[in-house]
């Protein structure tokens, strides 16, 4: 089994790549495959809405999008970690998410999702909030842990003095790890939930 874990913060050895070191050990404990990609400090633009996509089956825009859309195809979790900013994500990491899951044609159902949130103080809720309404849109089970997915740290390093934080990392890993686990036997045993053809209705008469 395999993660694809997304650094969305521009630092590439900050507190943001701690916390998700700190789960990459356990994955790894557990003989789960992982990569880390790290888009916070890549020029990525955000979506034009040219619908250009469903022509392509790709981004319009040959980025880092179209890069990791095939690591994204084959995983079987995916972990987003963000630092802080304004009580939301790093905005070139929201640019990068909303493009590739919107661009990409393949079916994300039952592949799992974690986020995390980095910041020295507040708005972790709410980052952690906007950034598991990518998973719970696209069908994703969303892991949970002991705790919101947060850890405190400013400066570069300052996250490995967050016990409670670090450990809510390693919990989220592992019970992560259990629920790919169970997902994978339940779709050999019973395969994928029935899907209906979507409904499409807006609040224009």
């Amino acid at each position: 089994m395999k993660v694809l874990m997304i650094n969305g913060s521009p630092r590439l050895n900050g507190n943001t790549s701690l916390a998700l070191r700190e789960m990459e050990a356990v994955f790894k404990a557990e003989g789960i495959e992982t990569e880390i990609v790290q888009v916070g400090n890549k020029a990525i633009r955000g979506c034009i809405a040219c619908g250009k996509c469903a022509e392509k089956g790709r981004c319009v825009f040959d980025d880092a999008v179209n890069e990791v859309a095939p690591k994204f195809e084959a995983c079987d979790g995916l972990v987003v970690g963000s630092p802080v900013y304004y009580a939301s994500a790093n905005a070139t990491l929201v640019a990068f998410l909303t493009r590739l899951f919107f661009s990409t044609p393949f079916d994300k159902t039952m592949k799992v999702g974690a986020a995390a949130a980095v910041a020295r103080r507040g708005g972790l809720s709410s980052t952690f909030d906007e950034l598991n309404k990518f998973f719970t849109i696209s069908g994703m089970p969303v892991a949970s842990s002991q705790y919101w997915n947060s850890v405190h740290g400013r400066e570069p390093g300052q996250a490995a003095g967050d016990a409670e934080g670090l450990q809510t990392m390693r919990t989220l890993a592992r019970n992560m790890t259990f629920l790919m686990r169970s997902i994978q036997l339940g779709k050999e045993k019973y395969g994928l939930p029935e899907r209906e053809a979507p409904q499409r209705t807006n609040f224009i008469r």
